[in-house]
């Protein structure tokens, strides 16, 4: 079975490009509020707790990789876990790669999936989307908590109240969206269909009865899983311990460097907050996640600006620098076994 990643040179131009300006926006950034003062905010740094933060996040996309073979195991095939997990990180390493592969990765994903597994693209995709779906739940649900504490605690700061109330119209739109568009399934097929009839016209590649096929798969698909409640709860479970361990890191990343200020309740919300930044058309979210987790850190611990980038780039390389270390080796891995 054949595996390999549908990168043509195109994007491969577009991910450097996006990882060059990044780059160059976050040294900006760093200049901006004094490469000497974020240096020695950095030169406290305890390695054992930074150490710590990159375990947490392994520890994160293994339960999430769990997770994800729940799903799969529902939707009839079975695949060890030994191996999946590997394919997991691979296919989190081209996420992570991905220009907007926050925002719409998952077709992606479901491609190395589909390339590396017995599934079909439709169970691959099918797998993906409910996965993330599920993880939206420990999403809105630790964020609820932590924004609740910091309300009952104090006034929540300007700074934060655009990404709180982007939160919470996440919280509402995303699962009626969902709901919606399950309950008029067939309007939406319907609608999907009359929307790629022009564009089936002009190639070769696309037909309009292929892509009702597709559709009419991945419906089935979400049917197999959504009946299986026991699995779906499972699931679950593993995503919210998945993401107690994606939010640790940011506190870790407070030890490692002795801020007591970012304690764990506060993550709950920092955390899921600057993840919409993640949005940014750059890969990872390269700048804006920083950007936010700064801004974040002054508004509602009292660190300077020094120490808030100092803690935002600590848990970075905890969180992403370090998943996409690992990520590349899986997807080496996942080469080499295919």
């Amino acid at each position: 079975m054949a595996s390999s990643l549908p990168l043509d040179r195109g994007t491969l131009a577009k991910t450097l490009a996006g990882f060059l300006v990044a780059a160059v926006v976050l040294a900006l950034f760093v200049l901006g509020v004094g490469l000497d003062q974020v240096t020695r905010a950095l030169a406290e740094a305890d390695p054992r707790w930074l150490a710590v933060g990159c375990l947490s996040t392994a520890a994160c996309l293994a339960l999430w990789g769990k997770a994800w073979q729940v799903v799969l195991r529902v939707a009839g095939i079975d695949v060890a876990y030994r191996r999946l997990v590997v394919t997991y990180f691979a296919a989190t390493f081209a996420n992570y790669v991905t220009p907007l592969g926050q925002a719409g990765g998952e077709p992606f994903i479901a491609y190395v999936l589909s390339r590396d597994t017995d599934a079909t693209y439709e169970e691959s995709l099918a797998s993906v989307v409910t996965a993330d779906l599920l993880n939206l739940l420990p999403f809105f649900s630790f964020s609820a908590v932590g924004l609740s504490v910091l309300l009952l605690q104090s006034s929540l700061p300007a700074a934060a109240k655009g990404l709180a109330q982007g939160l919470l119209a996440m919280a509402l739109g995303v699962p009626a969206l969902v709901v919606v568009g399950w309950r008029f399934r067939e309007r939406v097929r319907g609608g999907l269909l009359r929307l790629a009839e022009p564009v089936a016209g002009l190639t070769d590649r696309l037909s309009v009865e292929g892509i009702a096929a597709r559709i009419d798969g991945l419906y089935e698909a979400f049917g197999r899983i959504a009946q299986d409640r026991v699995a779906l709860v499972e699931a679950v479970a593993f995503a919210y311990l998945g993401w107690v361990f994606f939010a640790l890191p940011l506190y870790f990343a407070g030890q490692t460097l002795g801020f007591a200020s970012i304690t764990p309740l506060l993550v709950l919300f920092v955390v899921p907050a600057s993840t919409l930044a993640g949005l940014t058309p750059s890969p990872g979210g390269l700048g804006g996640v920083e950007a936010a987790l700064v801004a974040l850190l002054v508004a509602l611990t009292g660190l300077t600006l020094a120490q808030g980038l100092a803690a935002a780039l600590v848990y970075r390389v905890m969180s992403y620098w370090f998943a996409l270390a690992l990520g590349g080796l899986a997807a080496l891995a996942v080469v080499a076994r295919s």
